[in-house]
């Protein structure tokens, strides 16, 4: 039977964020149906949690230090951040492979324009990139997309030339809209498709989500995580209004999610499609006293992962730990297509079909100093930024972090956390230069494994 391929990724959604997870306060129902008839990977996380780096993974199956992907597609940095066209990623594959290939929403994964020219002609600002027809499109045909820009409630496109488009829509409904009108054009081509759609929100600005989505939360009392400290609680402080924010954003794409499952089911393409539903990183939202990502705690690396072929994937929960380089080996072995040798991340497939004794018990997360304030303070004392900020290793229970910083200077610290006895990642053990433990020595062996596989020069004195 013909397959097709729908991927759809959120930016900046946690794993927490789903209304099946009984956990925060969201609204759901689509989503939660959906997890119904999907298998729900557990233990699905970020391997660095941040945007660029992720989608880097997630389009070669390669860690993203070995892409180059240190930190976001941005400017300011003398090194021009991007993919390169000479990688190997899961468009060309499916493309060779007989698949009509589509890509719709944020790309990030190309070098800002205004790194090369302040008045670029296609009127890119700040991070912001079109991506011209060609290699640079990593073998996506029909595109509908835009590099980095936050404008949620009037966002802009490229198609196949300069030319911005401005819908004047919210970007996750305008995106869904191009999604149902392209998965019905090659519906009635009899043509099979792999398309990725990529919503922006519920990432920063957290404020910019339409009224009518806003409005189901704009009084809910906040029940806030065991982590959020109190001073960030303030009754009409900025956190509630950020978090309903957040909340309501993910509702409205529980809404759009809504509609392509309809459209699937109107259609009945629910058993030859194979449905993908994720995110690129999570968000702390007061957690720990911190916003955004790009740190190691649980919710910024824990992502949602669903994934629906009715009739022949069997609904249920899987715990196998998920990596960002997995998706790309995971998505062609479960479309019968070849894995290409530069795939670094492991194939799940065989394990949602049965017992996998080989599949791995553990991944690699990491961190880069990546603002050119950053860079600089590095290479002003000879030192290379890229040795620097935090590595670790994320298991089913437990995660162990060695961070030596930000800064030149900053002190090296060690941690192990236990998400057991430990789930508000309170209490970690600090760990002690010269502890000896054959539990601490295991980690340590398995990081020094992680960053010789990679090539990372992290510097740590162990």
């Amino acid at each position: 039977m013909k397959k097709n391929l729908l991927y759809v990724f959120a930016d900046q959604w946690r794993a927490h964020a789903a209304g099946y997870q009984n956990m925060d306060q969201v609204v759901t129902p689509n989503i939660d149906s959906f997890a119904e008839e999907s298998m729900r990977f557990t233990n699905a996380y970020s391997t660095f949690p941040l945007c660029s780096p992720h989608r880097a993974s997630l389009m070669t199956g390669k860690y993203p230090f070995q892409v180059g992907m240190w930190t976001n597609c941005k400017v300011g940095l003398e090194e021009k951040i991007m993919l390169k066209p000479q990688e190997t990623c899961i468009g060309n594959v499916l493309k060779e492979g007989g698949f009509e290939t589509g890509y719709i929403g944020k790309w990030h994964l190309d070098a800002s324009e205004c790194n090369f020219t302040s008045n670029p002609a296609s009127g890119a600002k700040d991070w912001d990139a079109y991506t011209p027809p060609g290699e640079r499109r990593q073998g996506f045909d029909y595109w509908l997309s835009y590099g980095a820009d936050d404008e949620h409630l009037d966002p802009h496109y490229w198609q196949d030339d300069e030319k911005q488009i401005r819908p004047g829509k919210w970007s996750a409904e305008f995106e869904t809209d191009k999604a149902l009108e392209y998965m019905e054009n090659k519906a009635k081509e009899e043509q099979p498709f792999a398309l990725f759609l990529s919503y922006n929100p519920p990432h920063l600005p957290y404020e910019l989500v339409p009224d009518r989505y806003y409005e189901k939360f704009k009084d809910l009392e906040i029940h806030y995580r065991d982590n959020v400290p109190e001073e960030m609680r303030e009754k009409g402080g900025l956190l509630e209004t950020r978090t309903r924010q957040y909340f309501a954003a993910i509702y409205g794409i529980d809404e759009q999610f809504g509609r392509i499952l309809q459209f699937l089911k109107d259609n009945h393409m629910e058993e030859n499609t194979l449905v993908v539903l994720s995110a690129d990183h999570g968000e702390m939202l007061g957690s720990h006293g911190l916003m955004s990502k790009n740190i190691w705690y649980e919710e910024s690396i824990h992502i949602p992962l669903m994934i629906r072929q009715k009739g022949r994937i069997k609904p249920g929960y899987n715990n196998a730990i998920f990596a960002s380089p997995d998706h790309m080996p995971t998505l062609l072995e479960l479309l019968d297509l070849p894995i290409p040798d530069t795939c670094e991340g492991y194939s799940h497939a065989g394990g949602m079909f049965g017992l996998d004794e080989n599949q791995p018990q553990d991944m690699f997360i990491c961190s880069y100093p990546g603002s050119a304030d950053m860079v600089k303070a590095f290479s002003d004392q000879g030192l290379t930024h890229k040795a620097y900020g935090w590595r670790g290793i994320k298991d089913k229970r437990y995660t162990y972090v060695i961070t030596n910083g930000y800064a030149p200077g900053e002190p090296q610290r060690e941690y192990l956390y236990d998400s057991k006895e430990d789930p508000y990642e309170k209490n970690p053990r600090q760990v002690e230069p010269d502890c000896e433990s054959e539990e601490i020595l295991a980690y340590r062996l398995k990081l020094k494994e992680y960053l010789a596989r990679t090539g990372d020069p992290f510097l740590w004195n162990r």
